[in-house]
């Protein structure tokens, strides 16, 4: 949870949490569920999810006495997800890269410390990574994340690096300057894999959108179990996926990436 400065409220925090930690199930929670996944008392957890109730937000079945989202909060993102001329060009060419290579393909964009999967073409293999809209990633250990993060201010790398970098598989890289030499060489090569770095049974290949001025604030993705996803197979996708991560920069204004072979 984010702490508390002086221009913050702490209550909000403590609410948003409640409602991020109720989003987090595909089924309806119990207060004391809450109350084990947030570390707040009772009463707090309870007076915080019957406000989000009053609000509109969490829905209160009175039988089970179970929390639920309401579609409330589906309105509050309908500008941020709406379809519009942008929207179509990502799915035209997310549906590309998967028609090209029969794999699922994803957009995320970095939000804070995280990616968040916004759009995503599902392919024809039926042995995939299931990745669904609005899962959200750590940065250092993915391939989406070092590639948002590679193409951050020197800030942005500081303000994530200012905190312990967590090991979740074999090669997860842990160190800052470690991180920080993989991200020069994604800088140069245009995209970045992931060895075993999230999942020791899986591995990944990310591209960089470019928007106006260099920004990058999306990345294209594929993943796969390392059953099939072999480095040689990573190197065969990440063709398809920079051409058309060019063509979607040209698009957004973005100086287009030059595809490596």
């Amino acid at each position: 949870m984010a702490q508390k400065t002086e221009n913050t409220s702490s209550t909000t925090l403590k609410a948003l949490r409640v409602l991020e930690e109720v989003a987090r199930f595909a089924r309806p929670v119990t207060k004391a569920e809450v109350v084990e996944h947030t570390g707040f008392d009772l009463s707090t957890a309870y007076r915080l999810l019957m406000t989000l109730v009053e609000a509109g937000y969490i829905i209160r079945d009175e039988q089970t006495k179970r929390f639920r989202l309401s579609y409330k909060v589906v309105t509050l993102s309908r500008n941020l997800i709406a379809d519009n001329e942008i929207s179509e060009m990502i799915h035209k060419t997310l549906k590309k890269i998967s028609d090209a290579t029969g794999e699922s393909v994803s957009l995320s964009m970095l939000d804070g410390n995280e990616s968040v999967l916004v759009q995503q073409v599902k392919g024809t293999q039926l042995v995939n990574v299931n990745y669904q809209i609005g899962d959200r990633s750590v940065l250092h250990c993915t391939s989406i994340g070092k590639v948002l993060l590679a193409f951050q201010d020197i800030r942005v790398f500081d303000h994530y690096t200012a905190h312990e970098l967590e090991k979740y598989a074999s090669n997860t890289i842990t160190n800052r300057e470690d991180l920080a030499r993989e991200l020069q060489v994604i800088r140069s090569q245009g995209y970045a894999f992931d060895d075993h770095e999230l999942n020791d049974s899986m591995r990944c290949v990310a591209v960089p959108v470019f928007e106006s001025g260099g920004i990058v604030t999306r990345g294209i993705s594929i993943s796969g179990p390392d059953s099939r996803f072999t480095i040689d197979k990573l190197n065969e996708l990440k063709i398809p996926m920079q051409e058309a991560a060019r063509e979607l920069s040209g698009y957004l204004g973005g100086l287009p990436w030059p595809a490596k072979k």
